[in-house]
């Protein structure tokens, strides 16, 4: 964790900027970003900038760890780009604005604000749970290590601008690195020393040290190992034999009273016994990258890695014939086997190119930290063609389109056809049975179940179970033609079922005296089901929200499952909007069907429930409509889709 997070707020000297670079993420505006950005760095945009979902991508897929964006920009942004990457930048007046869309589309908060409030903070992190809380001070006044204390124990971190920070000792107009760093840092040793673990940049543990506040002022400024002797005082690590360090990282624990050095370790090792590391001889991929760099400095004679590194036809070659071997490995065994060969293998093609097991992780992390998805498709001469005439419906990734499942009638026996064409069968009896216990359990706790249900099958937080009107614009937010397509759509199918509404009774005496009459009266509460998942279905919401609105439904409750930050799709939103919906459920399966069957705390019971839905939601529906205490009925049970191109 860090004390502070500093921002690069002007053109600070390179000294400072690498000392800053050590303790943790760096904070930049883009247009100030340096050449190479460090292994951390926030962007942070102002208001005045204009930019789109697909910069801020690129900005990921460049390297930069999360971006921060005023309420202006991120609305444009969330359910874009993951949240996990994405912190809001909010000034203290704005809170009230955040809608529950933004709040789960995020991952942090930068709170501006002129004043340290411990009460604001403690408010800010409770309403965005699980959210990491920042605090950017609009004053002139440099901050003081007790500011960085005071903020720190309310649970946030202070950002400091660049021209508030030195390597200098702190003045009244800067504050010492060092200082900043060490503000939060507990001992409750008598000699106040810190336990210090150290490590490799790959996270190989060397040794336990100890450090004072004097040893890490000093590695913070040189950018090498320095800790405290608790016998010889300052100990500059490899000053006699050699075996110095260079800094990587310098980090607090989460309890703020130890300290994690990551090093590039020089010299015969760390340890005084000439080892690596304090706790043994290493293993695995340290240990055989460890020995192939001797190999390659000065092998015995005869040695194969040798050979390897003098022939890269042959090492070539062994990759490949490497990565074919565990390509066909079946057993847990055989794949072990094969693998380990490939790595050893791998692993000397990469030493003898001067590149480390902490280079292929770097890689690995920059790969890590892209948002935008290749394909993944194998090239043309890795692949081989299928001979199976009969393939199933797949998608190989979120973004990969559906492969239609076919099949050659004239080429398979009539058993297989037969089978292709044999109606699906839903086994009510089981699927009743299934979703009984959903349906009683929110029949019993009513919100608190539903919360709990879309947790377990959604797995999405809510804080609420039901949006009512009027619904905030953000939420109704569309690309133009989005929404012109759909007004164009809403036009045609009211037309249509106003069309159809006749009013007038048909009135008939069947005989002197007796006269039978028929009229329609529309159903007061009616329940809405609109699939999610995988398909945003606005043209179901239109087919049932239109009928209820020109038949003149007084209370029109829309069921539909929350996508991953727990808002509704806005196309959904927008014909609820239309349709003038009262009431916008957010849950999907057998819990929607209950919930609108028996009714909640904020969910309304509807009198019909009308819509599609899977299996589950099939089942629930008639579960309910044959529950008295229900007093509820459906449309009919919706049987599987099925579509045959011939």
């Amino acid at each position: 964790m860090s004390a502070f997070l500093p921002l690069l707020d002007e053109a600070g000297d390179q000294a400072l900027f690498d000392a800053l670079g050590r303790l943790g993420p760096i904070i930049t505006y883009p247009q100030n970003s340096p050449q190479q950005l460090p292994d951390h760095t926030f962007y942070l945009v102002d208001q005045q900038t204009s930019i789109t979902a697909v910069q801020v991508a690129d900005w990921l897929d460049a390297g930069v760890e999360k971006v921060i964006l005023p309420l202006s920009l991120v609305t444009e942004i969330i359910n874009v780009i993951p949240a996990d990457r994405l912190i809001l930048l909010l000034d203290v007046g704005s809170i009230s604005a955040v809608s529950d869309r933004i709040r789960g589309g995020v991952s942090g908060v930068v709170l501006k604000t002129s004043t340290v409030d411990s009460h604001l903070i403690s408010s800010t992190s409770s309403f965005f749970s699980g959210s990491s809380i920042y605090l950017l001070l609009d004053s002139v006044v440099t901050p003081t290590v007790q500011t960085i204390r005071t903020i720190s124990s309310a649970g946030a971190t202070l950002i400091i601008p660049f021209s508030n920070l030195t390597l200098q000792p702190t003045s009244k107009l800067r504050l010492n690195v060092a200082d900043a760093f060490l503000s939060i840092i507990t001992s409750d040793r008598p000699d106040q020393l810190f336990p210090t673990v150290v490590s490799t940049q790959s996270g190989h543990t060397l040794g336990l040290v100890y450090s004072s506040v004097e040893s890490v002022r000093e590695s913070i400024f040189s950018g090498k190992g320095v800790y405290q002797s608790r016998k010889h005082g300052l100990w500059r690590k490899g000053e006699i034999s050699g075996a110095t360090q260079d800094i990587v990282s310098i980090r607090l624990d989460c309890d703020s009273d130890c300290l994690g050095y990551r090093v590039i370790q020089h010299g015969t090792g760390f340890c005084h016994l000439n080892r690596l590391s304090c706790f043994g001889s290493p293993s695995g991929f340290t240990a055989l990258e460890s020995t192939l760099k001797k190999r390659l400095e000065g092998a015995p004679p005869g040695s194969y890695t040798k050979r390897l590194f003098d022939d890269p036809e042959l090492l070539h070659s062994k990759i490949m014939e490497e990565a074919d071997e565990l390509c066909h490995a079946s057993s847990p065994e055989e794949v072990a086997f094969e693998a380990a060969d490939l790595f050893y293998f791998t692993l000397t093609k990469c030493v003898a190119a001067g590149v480390s097991i902490a280079d292929i992780e770097h890689s690995l992390d920059m790969k890590a930290k892209k948002v935008s998805r290749r394909p993944g498709n194998a090239k043309p001469q890795w692949t081989t063609p299928s001979t199976h005439k009969v393939s199933s419906a797949i998608v190989d990734g979120d973004n990969d389109p559906i492969r239609m499942r076919t099949s050659d009638l004239a080429s398979i026996q009539s058993t297989e056809r037969a089978q292709l064409l044999r109606r699906p069968v839903l086994k009510s009896d089981e699927m009743i049975n299934k979703v009984k216990p959903i349906v009683d359990q929110v029949r019993q706790n009513g919100d608190r179940a539903l919360l709990e249900l879309t947790a377990k099958f959604d797995k999405v937080q809510l804080v609420s179970t039901v949006v009512f009107p009027p619904f905030t614009p953000e939420s109704v937010q569309l690309d133009e033609e989005v929404r012109k397509a759909i007004d164009v759509a809403y036009s045609n199918i009211r037309k249509f079922h106003e069309a159809q509404s006749d009013k007038s009774a048909l009135v008939v005496e069947t005989m002197p005296g007796v006269v039978c009459s028929r009229f329609a009266r529309p159903i007061v509460r009616v329940g809405l089901y609109v699939p999610g998942g995988t398909a945003i279905l606005p043209s179901t919401a239109l087919m049932l929200g239109i009928p209820a609105q020109v038949a003149g439904c007084r209370e029109i409750v829309l069921a539909t499952p929350p996508r991953p930050d727990g808002s509704i799709s806005p196309e959904v939103m927008y014909v609820a909007k239309l349709v003038g919906a009262s009431a916008i459920l957010k849950a999907g399966g057998a819990q929607a069907v209950a919930a609108m069957a028996y009714g909640t705390e904020t969910c309304p019971k509807v009198d019909k429930i009308f819509g599609p839905g899977n299996q589950w939601v099939t089942a629930a529906k008639m579960l309910v409509q044959n529950d008295t205490d229900a007093l509820v009925s459906i449309d009919m049970p919706a049987g599987p889709s099925e579509v045959l191109v011939s």
